[in-house]
């Protein structure tokens, strides 16, 4: 049967595209390299630099107040940019372990991910739950050990820490001459030559000393007592190490290792070479019914994040909308799949982080932002008409709740607007109770509890006060039949609530009131998770 034929000017716009996420522990230097990527595009001129902080200057893809404060990352930016040719699509994600729901929502939006590790520290918490993420869809993952300028560990016991504990195969591409203040530079393992660091080199240049072969005498007159150490690092890799293969990196078995200080911009022009030389294209999706190639001519894609107010001067709502096949264009009509009615895509936007464009051409693995008057919920498909459900954007049972209640009682309808704006958002999750309509809001870390304060007073002008809840943590309920969810709802009724999207949750007050309903109630379904959309009743 012969291949479906697809429009030419779109097979190659999307071929063209590269969409990818950074992800790391919080520190690992995530944020700098963003910068240093932006400003290798030419997408910036002046990197926001951790010390540049203190200052007025922050980072570019650092918006919101609390990041400002804190200096971190607990939002998730887009950033778009052109590189050698390529349209480079950089999704930065939450780097605090409180966003990791956020974190997990943006990888369903990328076909690449860069993995950045501290090379003193090695593998940390947050980055074996992201890679975890990264390999249940086989993201193919470009692993950056950073910060080598400073007293760091031994690299080939770094690499077996990371096969060890994250489960995957490294494939050093490049490797380090020394460490911390003797940090000479890296050997490039395919292209055999050493290209030399300079302390301090913050500018952007391409013209650092390269040199040519392992057994250059210019080697031994630079570095006489380190270059022996070397020779035997590289020498021990290409005989024990498997080399990089292209194959095994894009099924997800492999990652690519390079080393460097992204602080110094030293290896970061490499990580851009690999992202448009070895990471994929979009990639065909998941529609529900059918798989979606991305050069196809029907328009189609998801939300997978809504952030609130991006601009504090007015009170906007914007949808980040991956695209999955076809080209948008100006005011084209699309079909909302959940509401089952169209909608006008009007003053669609492409991001440089704060900085917004407005869009007058995207195709498969552009991040748009639709603006968004509470229409749009995170998940949801448009198309041109076809009925297709885009899969895998996942919700996680809370472990932290509160009820809020505003200072003000005359403030209390702008509190509930507030909060239930921010739970369709994601910020934070926020459950109805049954019994007597409280609104319970549900986080994985108490970070997330103190942005939506900040936000509540800053966006919607309300001070609240925040009450713990003695609740431990949230389960999503589903049923076999309506009979058996009565007699549970009747029984049960002081313990219920419902999510945003009017699913049915058991809140459990502890961990053996959950363990004893959940051995009463056998046939009922206790979900710690659950995808966009899903109704849970009867699953």
């Amino acid at each position: 049967m012969n291949a479906p034929a697809y429009p030419p000017d779109l097979v190659r716009d999307v071929a063209r595209r590269r969409t990818f996420a950074i992800i790391s522990h919080p520190d690992a230097g995530k944020t700098t390299l963003t910068e240093k990527l932006l400003l290798y595009g030419g997408a910036i001129l002046l990197a926001g630099t951790v010390k540049a902080r203190k200052s007025a200057r922050h980072a570019t893809s650092d918006w919101m107040e609390v990041e400002k404060q804190r200096g971190i990352s607990v939002t998730s930016s887009v950033m778009q940019f052109d590189y050698a040719g390529h349209t480079i699509n950089l999704l930065d994600t939450p780097g605090h372990q409180d966003f990791s729901e956020d974190t997990y929502r943006v990888l369903t939006a990328v076909d690449a991910a860069v993995m950045v590790i501290d090379a003193a520290k090695g593998v940390e918490a947050q980055t074996i739950k992201l890679l975890e993420v990264c390999r249940l869809r086989d993201t193919p993952i470009i692993t950056f050990v950073n910060k080598m300028d400073r007293e760091v560990r031994e690299p080939l016991a770094l690499l077996e820490e990371i096969e060890a504990v994250l489960g995957i195969d490294c494939a050093p591409v490049s490797w380090p001459l020394g460490m911390g203040k003797a940090f000479r530079g890296v050997f490039d393992l395919r292209h055999d030559r050493l290209k030399r660091f300079t302390p301090g080199e913050e500018r952007v240049t391409g013209d650092a000393e390269e040199i040519v072969g392992l057994d250059n005498p210019r080697l031994d007159e630079l570095y006489p007592g380190e270059v022996a150490a070397l020779r035997h690092d590289v020498a021990l890799l290409r005989s024990a190490s498997p080399p990089f293969d292209l194959d095994r990196f894009l099924a997800g078995r492999q990652t690519s290792v390079f080393f460097g200080s992204g602080i110094n911009n030293f290896g970061v022009q490499e990580i851009l070479e690999a992202l448009t030389q070895w990471a994929p294209p979009p990639q065909p999706r998941d529609g529900g019914t059918r798989v979606v190639h991305p050069a196809e001519a029907p328009f189609s894609g998801f939300v997978f994040k809504i952030q609130a107010n991006m601009d504090p001067k007015h009170r906007d709502r914007i949808a980040f909308f991956r695209v999955c096949s076809g080209r948008y264009a100006p005011g084209m009509k699309v079909r909302h799949l959940r509401l089952g009615r169209e909608m006008k895509l009007g003053n669609v936007m492409t991001f440089m982080a704060q900085e917004r464009v407005m869009s007058e051409d995207a195709v498969a693995g552009d991040i748009i932002g639709i603006h968004n008057h509470g229409q749009l919920h995170i998940g949801d498909t448009l198309t041109e008409g076809e009925e297709l459900d885009f899969k895998g954007i996942p919700y996680f049972a809370p472990e932290l709740f509160r009820v809020a209640r505003s200072r003000d009682p005359l403030k209390t309808k702008q509190l509930t607007k507030g909060l239930k704006e921010l739970g369709e958002e994601g910020a934070i999750q926020v459950f109805e109770t049954e019994q007597s309509n409280t609104l319970l809001l549900g986080a994985v870390g108490q970070l997330q509890f103190e942005v939506v304060a900040a936000r509540l007073a800053s966006e919607y002008k309300v001070d609240a006060i925040y009450d713990p809840a003695s609740i431990s943590t949230a389960r999503w309920l589903t049923f076999p039949d309506d009979n058996l969810r009565r007699n549970f709802e009747r029984e049960q009724a002081s313990a219920l609530a419902t999510d945003v999207d009017g699913n049915p949750v058991f809140l459990a007050t502890n961990r053996y009131n959950l363990q004893v309903t959940m051995e009463r109630w056998p046939k009922v379904g206790f979900r710690t998770t659950r995808e966009h959309g899903e109704r849970l009743a009867h699953a």
